[in-house]
This record gives structure tokens, sequence and C-alpha cells, in this order.
């Protein structure tokens, strides 16, 4: 009987130790006639952080379905969030109503500094908001982000980006540094809101050179932190080389 129950205490244990998520659903409400969707952390740490998630389209925020992050976070206490405005691509107008979606967060009492994590086209929609907000954001993340006006959304998404600015093209191009994410860094800078991109060398729909590079060179000038990994061969692709980066966890998870 001794025998029976040393054994078992050495299979149980293990099991024990490991930290069990409760399932966690989505909360689901409306902001001016869009969708929002919340994931809160079963335990929120203090001051209920949460990450910002874009872009969130058809009512969904794909980062929940990303095992390693979407765990991650809520075992840390993040809350995730996202709000969709449909292709929108960082206007005035756009990140007007984005607004009111963090405005609705905070009522419901997660951090007045949310952490921003863009993916792909999302990088324009977190970065224009973040530049018009810079004392509202707490860290800003990219995976493979769309950093500058200049090269995807005009060149291969210009009826999208001209419908969201109202604009014709050659005006938002002879206006383009007024609303370019690249040129208005001061106010990210002087908030030291730290950055942090996962991008790879490869990638030729966001290439590396004209966004994330470009970001960090020129908020690393402005006095910003920045930090990024490269990951070497690879392009615009969903693959553990960006869904499950050890160190975007960190970098998130660090953050105090």
């Amino acid at each position: 009987m001794r025998l029976f129950t040393f054994l078992t205490t050495l299979l149980v244990l293990p099991l024990l130790a490991q930290e069990t998520l409760p399932k966690v659903k989505a909360d689901v409400f409306e902001v001016s006639g869009h969708k929002a969707v919340v994931y809160a952390a079963p335990k929120p740490a203090e001051g209920k952080p949460w990450v910002w998630y874009a872009p969130t389209l058809r009512g969904g925020v794909s980062l929940a379905g990303r095992p390693m992050y979407f765990e991650a976070f809520m075992k840390a206490g993040i809350g995730i969030a996202g709000f969709d405005l449909g292709e929108v691509r960082g206007s005035p107008a756009s990140t007007a109503k984005f607004t009111l979606f963090y405005e609705a967060m905070v009522k419901r009492g997660f951090s007045p500094k949310p952490i921003l994590l863009g993916q792909s086209r999302g990088g324009m929609m977190t970065l224009a908001w973040a530049f018009r907000n810079p004392d509202k954001v707490r860290a800003w993340v990219g995976i493979y982000p769309v950093c500058n006006l200049a090269s995807w959304p005009l060149k291969n998404s210009k009826p999208q980006t001209l419908a969201d600015y109202a604009l014709p093209e050659a005006e938002l191009v002879a206006r383009l540094k007024e609303f370019n994410p690249i040129d208005n860094l001061t106010g990210l800078a002087a908030n030291k809101v730290p950055m942090f991109a996962v991008h790879g060398d490869s990638d030729v729909v966001v290439p590396y050179d004209d966004n994330t590079k470009l970001l960090k060179e020129r908020y690393e000038a402005a006095g910003g932190s920045f930090s990024v990994k490269i990951v070497p061969g690879e392009g615009h692709k969903v693959g553990p080389s960006f869904f499950e980066c050890q160190e975007l966890v960190n970098f998130v998870l660090g953050l105090k």
C-alpha cells in the first residue's frame, strides 16, 4: 500500500504543478455599431492590462487562435481585445472611431494604457492610433507590420487606403508626412513607449526595409527604444516564427 501511495504521488505531483487555464469565453459588445471582442484574463494582473490586437475582422480576434500567445497572456493576467472597423488604413477618421473603443475598454476597468499589437496591416491601424495618442500607449508590438503609408497601403491597397482617408491620391501623397506614422514619432519617444517587432527579411508583401527597419531607425533617432527579431529567409506567412515567437512573449510579459 505504501509503495502504491508513493508511486501515485509521483504521478500526480507533476500534473498538479502544471497550471491549467480555465476556458476563456469572448465578451462581445458594440461601440457605435461596430463589434468589439474582449477575452478577459481569468485572474487579471494589477491594473488590468490588455493587448489591443489589430486587425480584428468579421468580429474575430485571430490572436485568440494562437495558443502560445493566448495562453501566455491569459496566464499572466493580460486580456486581449479588438475592434472591427473593417479594412481601414490609419486615417484620422478611423483613428477617432478606434478611440471610442479605447474609451469603452477603460470604462470596463481595463488599463488606460493598452499594449498595441498589430499584425500586417494591423501595424498601420495601431501605429496611427498610437502616434495620435502617445500618452495612452504602454507599448507597441508588430508582427511583420505595415508601418509606412507609402509602402503597402499605397502600392497594394490603394482603393481601401483612399477610401479610408477620403482624399484623392494626389492630395494624400502631398500630405503624406501629416498622416504617416514613421514621420510622427516624437510623441511616442517622449512618452518612452517601447517597441518590438518580428519580421522576415524575405517579406515581399510588406518589405522589412520599407517598414520595420525604417520605423526602428527613425524611432531610435527620436530617442525611442525598439527591439526587433529578424527571421532569415521567411516572408509574409502564418507560421511558428511569427506566432510562436518567444521574444515577443518575453517583451510583453517583461513590461512593468
